[in-house]
């Protein structure tokens, strides 16, 4: 898949040059990199009336932190500076730099929004009772996650050790490395101004606070998961990495392809409702070891990110500038559409095979995932996420 790094969408990541020392930022404008801090040399982005420092940061926290109105000045200074073309010395193939998180990432939740991986999961975990638990069609359930290990696309990921649950029922836990390790699909979006402790941000004003987007992959090792969970969620299971695409996509780029979401039923509480069309039309896909095992879509995710920002704010917490929010795994109620290997391969018991003849219940050492993101048609997409891939190292020792 190539396109979707027009001038409609301009996302936002950090680069260093090869043997470079020190990271900048630039948007993405087809196979190049363009150098915020070089057009601000050059005095061409004058017009968005940023401060210096913001445009020639390492990451894009001081930028998150002006707003709105600063983020839209700099994007239309940008469309009209580069609608003929990147000046040659901001412009650098994509080839010659290396990407690095776009962030500086404070704090990281993730959420659990998708009905029908809730469903899915809730099927297998608890066969015998509704798959659903009675506060999930009330409220966006999430989790805090691990900022520190969360790493941009490519970088390798090594298989987790841990305890393991016990092999026969009362018997003592295991200790190795993790032999259920899985992927998921996942949305995020990156915080800007945010709110002070002590307030909270309503859903009708949480568009004002969210940037842009990344593809996430929070990886999971669910034999972990599953002995440690009970009674306080996820942990090691989850903590140990996170990858996300590179670039940035800005909101503004997305206005095109926002859709109805799925109704909701009962109505959520008043300070979760949200009118307008908050569901995002972003096609998404799964590569595993070169062959795709899964194509759903963002938009039929039940819990929209602005109901999610507001009920991460309620309590009053404090939202800052490059907070991340993921909207956990996203599935569809098809075959084939299911964010996870968990759900595509019915736990395990159903293996998937791949191009070549193997087969994969869950990751092997060795194996890469690539996760997609694009919004429009495939072969040319208006709007691209990029990627975000993964590769599994061997467990340590």
């Amino acid at each position: 898949m190539t396109g979707g790094f027009g001038l409609e969408n301009l996302p936002y990541g950090a680069v260093m040059r090869r043997g470079g020392r020190r990271p900048g930022l630039a948007v993405r404008l087809g196979d190049d990199a363009v150098l915020l801090a070089v057009l601000e040399e050059l005095g061409l982005l004058v017009e968005a009336g940023l401060p210096t420092q913001a445009l020639r940061a390492r990451a894009l926290n001081q930028l998150l932190s002006l707003g709105p109105d600063a983020w839209a000045a700099l994007r239309a200074t940008l469309q009209e500076v580069l609608a003929d073309g990147p000046p040659a010395e901001a412009a650098v193939p994509l080839a010659d730099v290396d990407v690095v998180c776009p962030v500086g990432i404070g704090n990281y939740v993730d959420f659990y929004s998708s009905l029908e991986h809730a469903t899915n999961l809730g099927r297998m975990f608890r066969p015998d009772s509704d798959p659903l638990l009675p506060n999930w069609r009330h409220l966006p359930v999430g989790y805090h996650g691990r900022a520190s290990s969360i790493v941009p696309s490519g970088r390798p990921v090594r298989r987790p050790c841990g305890q393991l649950p016990p092999a026969e029922p009362g018997g003592a836990p295991g200790f190795g490395p993790s032999q259920r390790l899985d992927i998921e699909l996942e949305l995020g979006f990156i915080t800007g101004p945010g709110n002070t402790l002590g307030t909270t941000i309503p859903a009708s004003e949480a568009a004002d606070h969210v940037f842009g987007f990344v593809i996430v992959n929070d990886w999971s090792a669910r034999d972990i998961q599953r002995w440690e969970y009970q009674p306080l969620g996820p942990f090691l299971g989850k903590s140990f990495a996170t990858s996300i695409s590179p670039w940035v996509v800005p909101l503004a780029a997305l206005e095109p392809f926002r859709v109805p979401p799925p109704a909701q039923d009962p109505e959520p509480l008043e300070y979760l409702r949200a009118p307008g069309d908050w569901a995002l039309d972003i096609s998404l896909e799964v590569e595993l070891e070169d062959t795709v095992v899964s194509r759903g879509n963002a938009r039929g995710l039940y819990w929209t990110f602005p109901q999610q920002l507001a009920h991460a704010t309620i309590n009053g917490t404090n939202v800052r500038p490059g907070d991340l929010y993921a909207s956990g795994t996203i599935s569809g109620a098809e075959p084939g559409t299911e964010g996870s290997l968990i759900e595509l391969t019915r736990g395990g018991r159903e293996p998937l095979t791949l191009a070549d003849g193997r087969t994969r219940a869950f990751l092997e050492d060795g194996d890469t995932v690539v996760l997609r993101g694009w919004c429009g048609d495939r072969s040319a997409p208006a709007v691209s996420f990029g990627e975000v891939a993964g590769t599994i190292l061997p467990a340590e020792g």
